[in-house]
């Protein structure tokens, strides 16, 4: 695990978003942490907040509807919910840098694919067009895109999904940030490209000392590249520990129902995969009691009337549950090839 110093802060962030049907409690009281060098995989179904949360970070939130409603978000040691929306913009970017989930519609489709890279080194390095043009290209290049230089000439209506993601990921990594925040960054690629992006992930965390926030269904590549890992359920934290500690012994029913769910190639042959039972809650209120209770074969009388705040388990382990996951039958997990 990364031992420099913190880069991202985050303290009890609260959002919400004003519908007809009332106020839906999108994040509820998020807290966490992020030291200069470290991946933290971001883990939980749709709907469990994860983008959300990473999106009121850096004010991307439309508002209205969305309200930060409280909370402290530290970058650096500057407040980015008080730091205005002058400042936020020389900051994305810049010093952060986000993967947006769906390639198709994060790209201007009037404006050509070199011109969209060259955008935040033109504006936040201060590079000139032809130097920022041949930064783009090894960008492209950098990502696996073939032709780079002829490439940047073209729109992205003429790149394939993939193609476009990679384009995404190199804008992001243009002004090699501080931070980096990626949310499904490699879903639509193939399993060569995703390597070769988690391979330069890996070279940058190295290179820059870059922390990165990896949001992703796959617990696969979590195992792989996290060194810590948080699992969201209803806008909540309910799980936070090292990568090896939650899969080798998961200590929250929702996490070990998540795990469950992976097809696993040596474990014996199912008749079908493994699913969660029932649905997560709408969160038209602030959760007075445990999310997953409605859904967890060892809810008890008080998860129904009081929401447990997350406690030490382990060293660097927390989890919020009153039931010890640690007395029951072990759940298959996946094999953690980190590296």
């Amino acid at each position: 695990m990364a031992d420099g110093p913190t880069v991202l802060d985050v303290r009890d962030l609260k959002v919400v978003f004003a519908t007809r049907a009332g106020e839906i409690h999108a994040v509820n009281r998020v807290s966490f942490d992020l030291k200069a060098g470290e991946l933290l995989g971001v883990v939980g179904e749709s709907g469990s907040g994860k983008s959300v949360t990473m999106m009121a970070l850096l004010g991307l939130l439309p508002s209205p509807p969305a309200e930060i409603r409280s909370g402290q978000v530290l970058f650096e040691g500057e407040d980015l919910v008080t730091c205005g929306a002058r400042r936020l913009k020389a900051i994305r970017g810049h010093r952060i840098g986000f993967v947006f989930q769906d390639p198709m519609t994060s790209l201007n489709p009037v404006f050509t694919v070199g011109f969209q890279i060259m955008e935040p080194l033109r504006r936040h390095l201060g590079l000139d067009k032809a130097r920022a043009r041949r930064r783009a290209a090894e960008l492209l290049d950098l990502v696996g895109i073939p032709d780079a230089s002829r490439r940047l000439g073209d729109y992205p209506h003429q790149f394939s999904g993939g193609m476009r993601q990679r384009v995404m990921i190199a804008i992001a990594l243009a002004c090699e940030p501080r931070l980096l925040i990626a949310d499904e960054p490699t879903t639509a690629l193939d399993v060569t490209i995703q390597a070769q992006i988690l391979e330069l992930v890996r070279d940058l965390r190295r290179s820059l000392g870059m922390a990165i926030v990896w949001i992703t269904h796959d617990l696969g590549v979590i195992a792989g590249i996290a060194d810590r890992v948080m699992v969201m359920y209803a806008g909540q934290v309910v799980e936070m520990a090292p990568v090896r500690d939650l899969f080798a012994d998961p200590r929250h029913p929702y996490t070990r129902a998540l795990l469950a769910t992976v097809p696993s190639v040596r474990g014996p042959r199912a008749d079908k995969l493994q699913a969660i039972d029932g649905q997560p809650p709408l969160l038209l209120a602030h959760p007075a009691a445990c999310s997953f209770a409605p859904r967890c074969a060892h809810a008890a009388g008080s998860c129904a009337v009081a929401n447990p705040p997350r406690r030490p388990v382990m060293p660097a382990h927390e989890v919020a549950c009153v039931f010890d996951m640690a007395r029951a039958r072990p759940a298959p997990v996946l094999d953690v090839a980190h590296g």
